[in-house]
């Protein structure tokens, strides 16, 4: 299947590792130019160099996209360095655990700042641009917690909610200027996050990581959680012409585990 992805230049956040890692090598294998942004430099560095060993070639800007004056200095700095930003994926920022009795005000606002405005910060002036020339495509890793409540996830999954309101607002807001905007909610993946996630459970439960890991796989339907390169593959098409016509579609990846409509 002909992705007419060739060439296409990529803007991916969160491409140090996790899911933005694994984003922007699906992007580069099918022939697209990726910018990868995350906050860490020797992260990025280190990813950077493991693409090479692949044979592909990431470039590479380390910002904190929590500071929108920031993030849009990064948009300007692309593509008046590289060119016109073809894709946006939005994978950065991740809103820590708490649990309940964790949580507070500064829980929710480090949710917000981490996952919500790292997304905002970029969609706005990228989909601008996008609509002055026509055409263009965003795709945001949100995550299945904004759908689902759970309370070791209130913070994140506000976040998660607010960001697919976002999503499925801006694909209408600039869907008669060719831009289309799309988000997919990964469920259990494994990255790092799952760690980070099991820790804080397991200090609110007292329960150990192990037993907090089977009881969360025992959930899923399919019986497993999901690979970071799962959920690239769904990313590479949305931002793809063989997708033209879908635009405020929030794509669940839970291994059915949810079952909601």
């Amino acid at each position: 299947m002909n992705l007419e992805l060739q060439s296409k230049l990529v803007l991916v956040s969160g491409a140090s590792k996790g899911i933005g890692l694994a984003c922007a090598r699906a992007f580069l294998r099918a022939g697209a130019r990726v910018v990868g942004v995350s906050r860490g430099q020797p992260a990025l560095d280190a990813a950077r160099e493991a693409l090479a060993g692949e044979g592909l070639e990431l470039r590479t800007e380390s910002v904190d996209l929590m500071d929108a004056q920031a993030a849009g200095a990064l948009v300007e700095r692309v593509e008046r360095d590289i060119g016109p930003i073809d894709v946006l994926v939005n994978s950065a920022g991740a809103a820590r655990r708490y649990g309940p009795a964790e949580l507070d005000a500064a829980g929710f606002r480090q949710a917000m700042d981490a996952k919500y405005f790292t997304a905002v910060h970029l969609m706005e002036p990228v989909a601008k641009r996008m609509a002055g020339r026509g055409g263009g495509a965003i795709v945001n890793i949100i995550g299945q917690g904004g759908r689902q409540a759970n309370p070791m996830h209130i913070a994140g999954g506000s976040a998660n909610a607010a960001l697919m309101l976002a999503t499925v607002g801006m694909a209408q807001a600039w869907a008669a200027q060719g831009v289309r905007v799309n988000g997919i909610n990964p469920g259990l993946t494994r990255t790092s996050r799952v760690e980070e996630g099991l820790a804080a459970e397991a200090r609110a439960s007292g329960r150990s990581r192990e037993e907090l890991l089977e009881r969360a796989i025992a959930r899923i339907p399919m019986g497993r959680m999901a690979e970071p390169e799962e959920i690239a593959e769904v990313a590479l098409f949305l931002a793809s012409a063989r997708a033209s016509y879908v635009s405020g579609a929030i794509i669940p990846m839970d291994g059915c585990a949810a079952s909601v409509i």
